[in-house]
């Protein structure tokens, strides 16, 4: 089986685990899609600019002395996007309504995070 059917398998999970979740994308660190599960909202734009968000949250936490880079959440007016590192190589892109409990969103989606980061890094055919 490929990767992109049980990715988006999690970001289905992650959907009905959380109230207001509006969708939800996996893509490389570089800014290719694995999979998503979004309406409304171009993957490949967003991959693109979930990479360069990465790339700031990732010098900003070398620079501060807090180490290597797990998570990051914005608060738009119309709600959040949320990224979570997902192994070695890939990001969890969430995006939520402002209704969503912060809280709920963080635990599930560290939770798919990390179930994603071993589905990314397992070796080709393994």
């Amino acid at each position: 089986m490929t990767l992109e059917p049980l990715v988006r398998d999690e970001l289905r999970v992650l959907r009905d685990q959380v109230r207001h979740f509006r969708g939800g994308m996996v893509a490389s660190t570089d800014g290719m899609v694995i999979a998503h599960d979004l309406q409304d909202i171009e993957p490949d734009g967003l991959a693109a600019l979930t990479a360069a968000a990465i790339g700031v949250a990732k010098r900003l936490t070398e620079a501060t002395g807090q180490g290597a880079f797990e998570e990051s959440l914005t608060r738009g007016t119309h709600g959040y996007v949320a990224a979570y590192s997902a192994g070695r190589s890939a990001v969890l892109t969430a995006v939520a309504s402002p209704d969503t409990n912060v809280g709920r969103l963080h635990l599930q989606a560290r939770r798919a995070a990390a179930r994603i980061g071993v589905l990314v890094d397992a070796p080709p055919g393994g």
